[in-house]
């Protein structure tokens, strides 16, 4: 007598197989809602927690991610970001055609570290905004920032931002119209627990870290930045002097 040893597919595989043959043939496109764990617990007659390891492991791949309270959504396609003399998050996502957007994790006004001291050309200790968020393509996390400003030069930043949401249109809103990248450097970094869970990305994950400082007119300092950008949803592109 003969035993068939040869080794069945996971059910989970098998749905999650099966959802990437729909995605791959757009079934469902990039920005498209999939189906509640619900309804795919039903067509695929398992029960929900089946469902969800299928979609956890396409969320690990990147082709999927959960928005809270919204549902599991297929990833865009990469998103070009260009870093020139001019960098502007909203304009460039637009330019791009995606919907661009920012949410808001923290702000507050601090005494600047060594670093931060040094590249805005401030004594350590002098007081300093830091806006830190979330930057959104079509509602997808794409990139964490955090920005540092001289808070004697822009008092009323905070409040700004916190309304605006948008450093360019902030700045402007404090008397500063037209600011330049000074310079960007470059260099990759893999996901923190903290950094995947806003991102929506596995541990680990590849992130690409941009450091950056602009500059007003006269060369005087006005932002220090640095920015982690998910390595499977952006492309930064580096654009002619």
């Amino acid at each position: 007598m003969t035993t068939d040893t040869a080794k069945r597919t996971p059910i989970w595989k098998s749905i999650h197989d099966t959802l990437l043959r729909d995605i791959s043939e757009r079934r469902y496109a990039p920005g498209d809602k999939l189906p509640t764990e619900a309804a795919l617990a039903r067509r695929f007659g398992v029960n929900r927690h089946t469902v969800r390891r299928a979609l956890a492991t396409l969320a690990e791949d990147g082709l999927v991610h959960a928005r809270r309270g919204a549902g599991v959504f297929v990833a865009q396609s990469h998103t070009d970001y260009p870093i020139g003399k001019r960098v502007r998050f909203h304009q460039n996502l637009r330019a791009a055609g995606h919907l661009p957007g920012k949410q808001l994790l923290a702000m507050e006004t601090r005494a600047a570290d060594t670093t931060e001291a040094e590249l805005l050309t401030l004594t350590q200790g002098d007081p300093v905004h830091v806006y830190e968020g979330l930057s959104l393509s079509d509602g997808q996390p794409v990139a964490l920032f955090q920005s540092v400003f001289p808070a004697a030069r822009f008092p009323g930043l905070p409040e700004a931002l916190t309304r605006l949401r948008s450093v360019t249109a902030a700045l402007a809103d404090q008397g500063l119209d037209d600011y330049t990248r000074a310079w960007t450097r470059l260099n990759a970094k893999l996901a923190t627990p903290t950094q995947a869970l806003h991102l929506q990305l596995r541990e680990g994950a590849p992130l690409l870290r941009t450091i950056s400082l602009n500059i007003d007119a006269d060369g005087k300092p006005v932002e220090y930045g640095r920015t982690w950008f998910s390595g499977d949803r952006v492309t930064l592109t580096v654009a002619d002097p």
